[in-house]
């Protein structure tokens, strides 16, 4: 026991290092995961004081124990048996294939990334690209929400800024959860949208086992309150009009609620755009056969570079407005009481009536439709026309008649449409983007136009 060995420096460094790697797992490693996790803890009690909505501990709950606790669900466990009896695999086989898809899916949500890095970015990039309006229908009835109840803000799908401006938005509310695409699966967004608490869906998947376990995981988060976030078209609009609704994520919801449990109240969220910054891209790819666009990285990383040339060279302009409103929320266990036939079918139909009911009118829009259906118009007559129609759509708004003229300005530097003298008119050489924004403003602005040309 006392006599000496001889060992290979090498192998005695190895040696040292397992040791020490050991030594740390054990002991350090534990320790300092506590110590942090008690400051996280404390930091997120301060937070959840200012919000109106704290944050869920299922939200905050680590991700390993997450995709454990969805695993061993007994929802997954049929399903897991169910996909083995008809596939022919190995219950094993088919049960590593439902935790692989429970990693896709799962976030791992950061309060710090979340507040301290997202929101900051958000609220810089909203207001870099635009001059941002939040309004309501029933301010009162949005702050009156039961606290107990579970949040779902339901919104038209315009821009990818969608996330951005929401996010910024509602950062006095609570943390959002979204549910993306597979655009954001690219690595390192992809790490940083897990952090903000973003759950990936695949839009189109023939596979039941990933589906069973995609609703497992909406049941938790809606049982457990978590705030979320759904885009009901399921992709970017390319007409400018809203879509019909996927009832995907919606079913997930309600299967997994009980009538004697939680709560669900769906919020309405209406968004519009003087400019949206894919418009040229999405009504391209509306005269396509495939629904889906695609951005070239080079065309991206052009525009990128052209804006800040502008903004350093003192050319820079915002977009115009980018205006959201909340609509009067539905709650899901008073919409049941009613007794529909069809119940999901009408509490979608239900819920995009009401975010078309609550679509801001924003000027660029506002002078598409003008012009379009009015033909030559003097530029006066055009922004007068304007601010009236959004006087009557927001009584409470400000002056908008340096809003109404910058977006003029941007429709005829685009091309959309021209002036010659004091007069506006089509330019007929932007016709698709012309009929995208007026596709986009609300649903009563047509029935305005034609009364002002009587």
């Amino acid at each position: 026991m006392t006599q000496t060995v001889e060992l290979p420096l090498w192998l005695f460094v190895l040696i040292v290092v397992f040791a020490m790697v050991t030594f740390a797992s054990h002991f350090l490693f534990p320790s300092v995961r506590w110590f942090f996790r008690r400051r996280l803890e404390r930091a997120v009690a301060r937070l959840n004081q200012r919000l109106q909505r704290p944050i869920q501990p299922f939200k905050l709950a680590r991700r390993h124990d997450m995709i454990q606790r969805l695993i061993y669900d007994p929802q997954v466990g049929q399903a897991v048996q169910q996909h083995a009896r008809e596939t022919g695999m190995p219950e094993a086989v088919a049960s590593e294939q439902a935790r692989r898809y429970a990693r896709e899916i799962v976030p791992s949500f950061s309060a710090f990334a979340y507040f301290s890095f997202a929101i900051r970015l958000a609220r810089l990039l909203s207001n870099t690209f635009y001059e941002v309006r939040l309004s309501y229908q029933d301010e009162e009835s949005v702050r009156n929400i039961d606290p107990e109840a579970t949040v779902v803000f339901v919104m038209n799908h315009r821009s990818n800024m969608d996330y951005v401006l929401v996010t910024y938005l509602a950062a006095r509310h609570s943390a959002l959860s979204y549910a993306v695409g597979e655009w954001a699966r690219v690595w390192p967004l992809s790490r940083l949208i897990r952090a903000m608490g973003a759950y990936f869906i695949r839009r189109k998947s023939g596979s039941e086992l990933y589906r069973q376990v995609l609703s497992t995981y909406v049941r938790h988060a809606t049982e457990a309150g978590v705030t979320q976030a759904m885009f009901p078209e399921g992709g970017l609009s390319l007409t400018g009009a809203i879509a019909r609704p996927k009832l995907g994520l919606l079913k997930y919801i309600m299967d997994g609620t009980s009538p004697q449990g939680r709560d669900v109240v769906f919020v309405p969220v209406a968004l519009n755009y003087d400019r949206v910054l894919e418009d040229t891209i999405l009504t391209r790819a509306a005269l396509g056969t495939e629904r889906r666009f695609r951005a070239r990285i080079g065309v991206i990383t052009r525009w990128i570079v052209k804006q800040i040339w502008r903004r350093l060279i003192g050319r820079y302009k915002r977009f115009g407005l980018a205006s959201v409103r909340y609509g009067r929320p539905i709650s899901l266990k008073e919409f049941r009481a009613e007794g529909s036939d069809d119940m999901m079918t009408d509490l979608a139909r239900t819920l995009m009536q009401r975010i078309q009911h609550a679509i801001p009118l924003v000027p660029a829009p506002a002078a598409c439709l003008l012009v379009r259906d009015k033909g030559p118009m003097s530029e006066e007559d055009v922004l007068s026309q304007i601010r009236q129609m959004m006087e009557r759509d927001d009584p409470q708004t400000k002056d908008n008649s340096q809003a109404i003229s910058n977006a003029l300005d941007q429709l005829v530097e685009r091309r959309i449409l021209n002036r010659q003298g004091n007069m506006l008119s089509v330019s007929g050489q932007r016709g698709d983007l012309l009929d995208y924004y007026a596709a986009s403003a609300p649903a009563d602005s047509g029935n305005q136009v034609s009364a002002s040309a009587k």
